[in-house]
């Protein structure tokens, strides 16, 4: 299958393969390494408030963290109020934002409950409103991650998609569950159709369900779509966006990662996190615990070395964790608490 690059506005994307934005995930070092296994089209920063962004939220300035990113990538914010929003885009365009990207899917209760995120989609009007104003505000292309509407029987995403096109929005991702189901049940692709036959001009990217290059084939094949974005199944395995592109390109699967790579490639996550974060120390390496757990790098003692993951109070404790690993010359090393 070929995978051809995609135009968003002025942006090249090839392949047409991405990150999705992820709470607590997509920071630069995950961004970073997702590009350097390869074939990543493009990466998207964690979804960062509006109202944070006004108000000058350390924190939140905090994940500013894309000064060393690959261009282009895009910037997701959330927020629902238009002139909020149009001024965050503003700062985030000033701070080298190749793209601006509208969070309209995100379900969790902190978000949605203040009418911001895939609360947007209970009214298209309001949605599209906030799509405007950050139109206005910004010269650089604006796109806008949708769901398939708030619940099952207020399927909002084939209006908003006309309506953000004629806004000029440049792009539309489609997760294509409703925010009420959050991740559960199975996406259903169909609305991925419905919307690229909506739309005239502009790609339309497909997400939710896509594991293997078997699914991203079938989703390309049976939506229509344009590219496919990726997000939980790229955690702990981002050089899935390499293996997608390979098979689909040559029809050759690739064979999985050693365990030794998968140990090179967690604590590359790691050294990444730690020469370039932006937060305090103590609280970049919690939240690469979190991250480093997730690699299921294959030895003997696997469950072990987990447990020790999570507990890592700096660089050199991962370091002689993961390097013995890497080292070894044995098919499926023996992890020695």
């Amino acid at each position: 299958m070929q995978l051809k690059p995609i135009s968003i506005g002025d942006k090249i994307i090839d392949p047409p393969l991405m990150l999705a934005p992820m709470a607590g995930q997509t920071n630069h070092a995950f961004r970073t390494l997702c590009r350097e296994i390869g074939d990543c089209g493009l990466v998207c920063t964690e979804l960062l408030s509006s109202h944070a962004i006004h108000y000058k939220s350390e924190k939140t300035f905090n994940m500013f963290d894309w000064a060393g990113d690959q261009h282009p990538f895009a910037v997701q914010l959330y927020g629902s109020d238009p002139a909020l929003m149009a001024e965050a885009a503003r700062v985030v365009v000033d701070h080298g934002a190749d793209i601006v990207d509208i969070n309209m899917g995100c379900w969790v209760p902190k978000v949605a409950k203040t009418g911001a995120g895939a609360a947007l989609l209970k009214d298209v009007c309001t949605a599209t409103a906030v799509v405007d104003a950050i139109i206005k505000a910004v010269n650089v292309p604006v796109t806008v991650k949708i769901r398939s509407g708030f619940t099952a029987d207020n399927l909002t995403a084939v209006p908003f998609a006309k309506a953000a096109e004629a806004s000029g929005v440049k792009s539309i991702v489609v997760h294509a569950r409703t925010a009420e189901q959050g991740f559960s049940g199975e996406a259903n692709w169909d609305m991925i159709r419905q919307v690229k036959e909506s739309v005239s001009n502009i790609p339309v990217i497909g997400n939710g369900d896509v594991k293997t290059a078997d699914d991203a084939a079938r989703m390309l094949r049976e939506t229509g779509c344009d590219g496919v974005m990726i997000g939980r199944a790229a955690l702990g395995n981002p050089w899935i966006f390499h293996q997608i592109a390979h098979e689909l390109r040559t029809g050759e699967t690739l064979p999985p990662p050693t365990p030794q790579e998968r140990a090179a490639i967690a604590l590359r996550h790691a050294q990444i996190t730690m020469s370039t974060t932006l937060m305090p120390e103590r609280q970049a390496v919690l939240e690469l615990r979190g991250q480093l757990s997730q690699y299921h790098i294959g030895v003997r003692g696997a469950a072990q070395l987990r447990s020790k993951l999570v507990q890592v109070q700096s660089l050199a404790e991962i370091e002689a964790l993961l390097l013995p690993i890497i080292e070894a010359d044995e098919p499926m090393p023996t992890f020695a608490s």
